[in-house]
């Protein structure tokens, strides 16, 4: 059975909502809904680009005390109050996960938790477990300093719609 682990961030919300930033359970790390806070509050007010770029920089650290990196990210989740500013949100995704794409996932929402915060944003990551003989720590700073190149696969054969197939009979 693989052990559980939960990692704090330390953010306000955490005891009053009862979660954690992030839960490792074996390779899988799941990072909670993740916003643009600081120590000194939120970071970009009215600036979709600075928020969606300090959430992820927020994910990272939580990744990483998870002893993973953004390459390890198989999937992320953004609510947006303004879907309109997709393009803001897209280059700040692009220049953290563009070397190592995720499955994605964008949803506008009405609002956040907070009425300043414009997108929040969610990832799931996989590593394999670390052996006896590294930390979780020693795991994410290799990895950092090492990250991995996209792997060079066939393309994928997309089947035609049932549609399709009946206008060639």
């Amino acid at each position: 059975m693989a052990e559980i682990s939960r990692i704090a961030s330390g953010a306000t919300w955490e005891p009053i909502f009862g979660y954690s930033r992030a839960v490792r359970a074996g390779g899988w790390i799941a990072v909670s809904g993740t916003t643009s806070f600081d120590e000194s509050g939120i970071v970009g007010k009215n600036q979709m680009y600075v928020q969606a770029r300090q959430a992820i920089m927020n994910i990272a650290a939580g990744l990483e005390r998870s002893g993973a990196a953004l390459s390890d990210v198989v999937r992320t989740r953004m609510f947006v109050t303004d879907i309109g500013r997709s393009g803001e949100i897209a280059r700040a995704h692009q220049a953290f996960f563009g070397a190592n794409p995720s499955a994605s996932t964008l949803v506008e929402v009405r609002r956040l938790i907070h009425p300043d915060m414009l997108i929040e944003i969610e990832a799931d990551a996989y590593v394999t477990a670390p052996d006896a003989t590294h930390n979780a720590s020693t795991t994410a700073k290799a990895r950092k300093a090492a990250p991995r190149s996209p792997a060079k696969s066939k393309p994928t054969r997309v089947r035609p719609s049932v549609k399709a197939a009946r206008k060639r009979k």
